[in-house]
Formats: structure tokens, C-alpha cells, sequence
């Protein structure tokens, strides 16, 4: 829709497309500009909906095809660091979602296996194009990277001299995906690897991966877990846990750690101690999720655990996304056919939005190390 057409239909006299308007101009984002972070209207009505809905209005809108930006993780870096998704009024179903979150345990045992069947199972196919040899479905480690595959590798590794495997260990890896880190440790450091997933499409990439290592991976919730391991790892899974399960987690993984063990939990997490319910993401990409923020893992790891280290790497994250995308991207033409357009918008909106949330610092990746009761003269934690 072009400026032209605006003028036709008298936005500019609309009081919804002026607050837009001087919202945006705030993060300079122009209306129909022709920068890269500039949004493109396609739908007069999409001012309304947007200052109505928040969060799912904009998400929706996007996949409905009302607008468009070439540069959708520079859009939002800008709108973040202005703070302008604050300024939006709250929307009733943003609301009632928080307030869900607060009566009811979204991550019941019965509920919990909702984020696999909506999101881990939506298709191997597309996850070995989007994703690392390892199949990664989290943040890679930049640090002296180049490509993905090698920060994903430079990632495993770090997991793996944090944690000071050793030949004979026994690893826990709450959370398995689809096996890459068990994989990786059984190989290159000796261990003997149990995984656990809430993802049917996971499970059978994690044993196909794993054939012929010391590896078992079983369909499993964590809180059924009740063996002893010399150390326990849980990459990307913490932020499908939920606030009311926090301190069933981490009495879990005190009861399945050995006395002189080590946990190594990595997870994204909010700046800001709330239920962080994104009404858009919980509704299209991942169902229950809610991020962490540090007041929620000191005070529910506190009773079980010495914290001997806590790593943020976010601006990592970035990278990784982006890196992503574009394996996305090029993919996308043998993908085409069976996800179909509207998934296609809602994939590209879902990477490339929270590329820019991480470039914006708005959200953080960590990882802690803790141990049951403080490893004695310390840890020198490798980075």
C-alpha cells in the first residue's frame, strides 16, 4: 500500500495511524519508508488492530500479509531499544494469559507434552535444514566462530569442559533434542549419556544419532526421573519448565545429581521477573513457555545448590538466529509445498523477531553452573 493510497483513504487524519506514527517515529521508523527497518502497510486496518491486540495483533497481522519490512530483525532491535512495546495498552488476551499463568500449572505433567507435538515435532525435514550437523535448537558460542556449525561445535565443547567430563562419567541431559550434545559427549569425552524428551519426532533422530554410542534416550518427562548421575546438563529446556514447576526442577536435579556432581543449566532469560507470556509466541510457536528471569533460578536453586558460575552470551544468540534464517531461507523452495505460505511468514517472523529481541538486549542466554555444595578450592569455568 503506498503513501499515495494512505492519503486516499485519509490516514492521516485517523487517530490510530497517528499514534503509530509518532510511536514509530520514536524508534525512527518510518511508515512506508524505504529503509530496510521501515514497515510497509499493506492493510489500512492494521494501525487499529495492532494498538488494540499488542503482541498477537502484530504477529497476526504480519502473517496475515497487512504489512511487511525487508529487515524484520532490524525493525525490531529498534522498537525494543526504544522501549516502544511498553507503551502499547495491555490487550485483554495478553492479560488473561498472565493471569492464567499465575492460577494454573500450564507445565503439568499432562500439559508439558503440548510443546513437543505443536513445535519439536512439526517435521525433521525442516529442522535438519534449518539446523547444525548436531541439530542445535539452541544458542551457538561466537566467541572464536566463523559458521554456525562451528559455534555450535565451540557450544558442545563448552558444555562439556564446564561440566569436566571425564571417560566413565555418567551424564543426565534433561532435555535431549535430538541428541547432538549426548552424541558429542559420548564420543569426544567418554561419558556414558542419559537423555530424556517430550518429542516422539526427537526421540527417533536421538537414537538414530546415537546408534552404537553409550547413549539411551527415552520419551520422558523429567520429574519421572529418579537415578544417580555423576553430572546432569539441560540446554533449551528450562524455558518450557514454568514458574510453578522452578523449585520441582531443581529438587529433581539435586535428587538425580551424585554429592560431588556438577548441573549445567542453559537457558534464555528475562530481564524482568514476571510470567513473560508472549501472547503471539505462546500461541504459534511455542505453547507454555515462559522465560526465566534470575531472581526465579537463584531462589529456586538456592535450596539444593552453590552457584560456582553464571555465563550470559545473549548477543550470541543473535548470530545464531540469523544464521538460521538464512539456512531457512535457502531451504524454504523444497519446503514450500508442505508448510505452505502462512507458516513460511510466521517462521520468518519468529526467527527474525527475536533476533532483534536479542540484539536489543531486551532477552539474555545463560548458562549456570551449580553444584550440591560448593566444589572445594573452586572452579576455574572455561569461556
Amino acid at each position: 500500500m503506498s503513501t499515495t493510497c494512505i492519503e486516499a483513504l485519509g490516514l492521516y487524519d485517523n487517530n490510530w495511524y497517528r499514534i503509530a506514527h509518532e510511536m514509530l517515529s520514536e524508534a525512527d521508523i518510518q511508515i512506508n519508508g524505504s529503509r530496510p527497518h521501515d514497515i510497509k502497510i499493506n492493510n489500512p486496518h492494521f494501525f487499529k488492530r495492532v494498538l488494540k491486540e499488542g503482541s498477537l495483533g502484530l504477529g497476526e497481522s504480519y502473517m496475515d500479509g497487512w504489512w511487511d519490512c525487508d529487515r524484520l530483525d532490524m525493525f525490531f532491535h529498534r522498537l525494543l531499544r526504544a522501549g516502544l512495546e511498553k507503551r502499547l495498552p495491555p490487550h485483554f488476551r495478553d492479560t488473561l494469559a498472565v493471569a492464567t499463568a499465575r492460577i494454573f500449572n500450564l507445565q503439568s505433567r499432562k500439559r508439558a507434552w503440548t510443546v513437543g507435538k505443536e513445535h519439536y515435532d512439526l517435521g525433521n525435514d525442516l529442522f535438519t535444514q534449518l539446523l547444525d550437523p548436531y541439530m542445535q535448537y539452541s544458542c551457538g558460542y561466537w566467541h572464536q566462530a566463523q559458521t554456525l556449525d562451528k559455534a555450535q561445535e565451540a557450544k558442545l565443547d563448552m558444555i562439556c569442559r564446564k561440566l569436566q567430563l571425564q571417560p566413565g562419567m555418567t551424564l543426565l541431559d534433561v532435555g535431549c533434542g535430538w541428541g547432538g550434545l549426548a552424541a558429542y559427549a559420548a564420543t569426544h569425552y567418554g561419558v556414558s549419556v542419559h537423555g530424556v524428551t517430550i518429542s516422539v519426532e526427537q526421540q527417533a533422530l536421538a537414537q538414530q544419532r546415537c546408534a552404537g554410542l553409550d547413549v539411551t534416550i527415552l520419551l520422558q518427562d523429567y520429574r519421572c526421573l529418579a537415578l544417580q548421575f555423576d553430572r546432569i546438563v539441560s540446554v533449551g529446556m528450562f524455558e518450557h519448565v514454568g514458574p510453578k514447576n522452578y523449585a520441582t526442577y531443581f529438587e529433581v536435579v539435586r535428587r538425580n545429581l551424585n554429592s560431588g556432581g556438577l548441573f549445567l543449566l542453559h537457558t534464555i532469560g528475562a530481564n524482568q521477573t514476571d510470567m513473560n507470556v508472549d501472547a503471539w509466541i505462546n500461541k504459534y510457536i511455542f505453547p507454555n513457555g515462559c522465560l526465566p528471569s534470575a531472581k526465579h533460578i537463584a531462589e529456586a536453586s538456592e535450596p539444593h545448590f552453590v552457584m560456582e558460575d553464571w555465563h550470559n552470551f545473549g548477543t550470541d544468540y543473535d548470530r545464531t538466529l540469523m544464521a538460521w534464517h538464512q539456512r531457512f531461507q535457502r531451504a524454504w523452495p523444497r519446503l514450500a509445498e508442505r508448510y505452505g505460505d502462512r507458516f513460511y511468514r510466521m517462521f520468518n517472523y519468529y526467527l527474525t523477531a527475536c533476533a532483534g529481541a536479542f540484539r536489543a538486549r531486551n532477552i539474555q542466554l545463560w548458562q549456570v553452573l551449580l553444584s550440591p555444595s560448593g566444589v572445594e578450592g573452586g572452579i576455574r569455568v572455561p569461556h
